[in-house]
């Protein structure tokens, strides 16, 4: 198979790489506990900004967690009153942008896991001269609709990694599991696990509602009882991963786990030769990126990555190094 430069060098740089420390409406300010953790360390004098951060978070995904904790981290040193605020529905996510807009914060951090339903009120922002950076989600759509910049992984690499890792560890059929239809990051995923396995079996996509948990394990549960052939299940996030793990125990399946995405509960499964691998794209450094970079670029006209995406993964995540990054997966950082 061939590759680009740049998927080439992306690929070489998720075997190289060396885990290190990179996370409904609240604000941040959570200085003490940040700063006992390491998280900042001091306040700027820079005049007292507020940065509208917007996700697509479905509640109770702990993924979100690591995002806000960075965002806050990043907040707190730089001096700046961090308005977070997530609806799943793309166009609710659009309304609470303009929201922003409207209140006329000094800056936007967005997700773009829906780019077209963002698109117009992207453009209402930087018309109103508010400097819009995205992250996690719309690695392929930034640029052309104005953002400045965007912290991630590239999501199609990602998973052709995956796949090749799958077909090297003797994988034949493989469950991708889509947690909300539609979203590109998560069908890029999937994509490139098909692109990365290539002619080694086979990849079936199988789409489950995040929003309603149960449902998720007894959708995954029925497909492995239905299909003893699959031999490894694909999550695309921490807890699918965790829910797939007791669905293959009920459906008597030994399917094997792995994912995408980490958090406290997935290191320690990991540990435990629950879920076997995961893909790691430090959330908790794109929350933290997405406010600092605004900080940055409001007080002193920086940018970062000169106009590329800046990547913060992928990196495999498995027995090898787990005990690397389990300290900080465990204080809820990682």
């Amino acid at each position: 198979m061939a590759r680009t430069p740049r998927t080439a060098a992306l690929l070489a740089f998720l075997t190289a790489v060396t885990l290190g420390v990179a996370a409904c409406s609240s604000e941040g300010g959570k200085q003490e506990e940040e700063s006992s953790n390491g998280g900042n360390a001091g306040v700027a004098d820079t005049p007292r900004l507020t940065i509208a951060m917007v996700t697509h978070e479905v509640p109770g995904d702990t993924f979100w967690d690591l995002i806000r904790k960075g965002a806050e981290a990043a907040a707190a040193k730089d001096n700046v009153e961090l308005k977070y605020s997530n609806n799943p529905e793309a166009p609710e996510q659009a309304n609470l942008v303009q929201n922003a807009v409207d209140s006329k914060v000094n800056g936007i951090a967005i997700t773009l896991a829906k780019p077209d339903a963002m698109k117009d009120v992207v453009a209402k922002a930087t018309a109103a001269n508010i400097p819009v950076v995205a992250f996690n989600a719309g690695v392929d759509n930034w640029k052309s609709m104005g953002v400045l910049q965007f912290f991630g992984q590239a999501e199609s690499v990602a998973g052709e990694a995956v796949g090749q890792r799958l077909a090297q560890e003797g994988a034949k059929k493989v469950l991708c599991v889509i947690q909300e239809q539609g979203h590109v990051a998560l069908e890029a995923r999937c994509a490139g696990v098909k692109k990365g396995f290539g002619a080694a079996g086979t990849v079936e996509n199988l789409n489950v509602n995040s929003k309603d948990m149960p449902s998720v394990k007894s959708t995954i549960t029925a497909k492995l009882q239905q299909d003893k052939g699959v031999d490894h299940v694909v999550a695309l996030g921490a807890p699918i991963a965790l829910t797939a793990v007791d669905s293959a125990k009920e459906a008597g399946s030994s399917a094997r786990v792995v994912t995408f995405d980490t958090n406290k509960e997935l290191v320690n499964s990991i540990k435990s030769d629950g879920v076997k691998w995961a893909v790691d794209q430090q959330p908790y450094l794109q929350g933290y990126l997405a406010i600092d970079s605004l900080w940055l670029y409001l007080t002193n006209g920086n940018t970062i990555g000169g106009g590329q995406t800046v990547y913060t993964g992928p990196s495999f995540v498995d027995k090898s190094n787990i005990e690397a990054i389990a300290e900080y997966a465990n204080r809820g950082t990682r």
